[in-house]
């Protein structure tokens, strides 16, 4: 049967996941709007992040947000606790072609996507994943995303790690659900839906003008 992958995404509309939850978290590339999140926290999103964290799982993360995790959720006090007591008890799978130490308790490293499909094959706990913008396009590619959870709140960040970044295939997302909140984010759940179909028959046909053939050439040439 194997393991469910999901992806839980706080996204912006142009596309931005960069450092939601503080300012500090993740400030690389300039980027000024760490904590955007609570800066415009949603309490209709609370319902979903319940059910994506309820019962048993285990976390799929990239090397730095496993960094970022590892460094807060251990020590997390008063509201947190609960939560940071949840991490500490799942297994943590990173994936990494580094080879620094993994000290929080119940991290494991992979070392490629290879290792993702073997371990999606084993009977476990579902994975979650959580930030690790650079992890999606790679795990797209070899199709072992489930589903998508993007919560897309009403706000452009303008700069930023973005979800669907370099290597990402084209290809198509089925929608599987979705709601907005009272304020206004989208929370909408896709899986994969395949590669997209062929340009069809009955499509505009191309303009074959002068004009055109030109623009054409000009493209050709980088002079466009």
């Amino acid at each position: 049967m194997g393991r469910k992958i999901t992806g839980g995404v706080f996204l912006s509309l142009d596309g931005v996941m960069q450092a939601p939850g503080g300012p500090t978290e993740d400030y690389t590339g300039g980027f000024d709007e760490g904590g955007w999140v609570f800066k415009l926290w949603d309490e209709g999103v609370d319902e979903t992040l319940d059910s994506l964290f309820s019962g048993e799982y285990d976390l799929l993360l990239g090397r730095r947000t496993y960094d970022i995790f590892a460094a807060y959720w251990p020590y997390a006090e008063g509201d947190n606790k609960p939560m940071g007591e949840a991490f500490d008890r799942a297994c943590k799978y990173v994936l990494t072609c580094g080879d620094r130490p993994l000290e929080w308790q119940n991290s494991h490293r992979l070392a490629g996507i290879e290792d993702v499909a073997s371990l999606k094959a084993t009977e476990g706990p579902d994975l979650v994943i959580q930030g690790s913008s650079t992890i999606y396009p790679a795990l797209l590619a070899a199709g072992l995303i489930d589903e998508l959870i993007l919560m897309t709140y009403p706000v452009t960040l303008g700069s930023g790690k973005r979800l669907f970044g370099d290597g990402t295939p084209a290809e198509t997302l089925e929608m599987l659900g979705h709601r907005v909140t009272d304020k206004g984010t989208v929370i909408a759940t896709y899986k994969p839906g395949g590669a997209l179909p062929p340009y069809p028959p009955e499509g505009p046909i191309p303009s074959t003008s002068a004009r055109e053939e030109e623009r054409q050439a000009r493209m050709k040439s980088g002079t466009w």
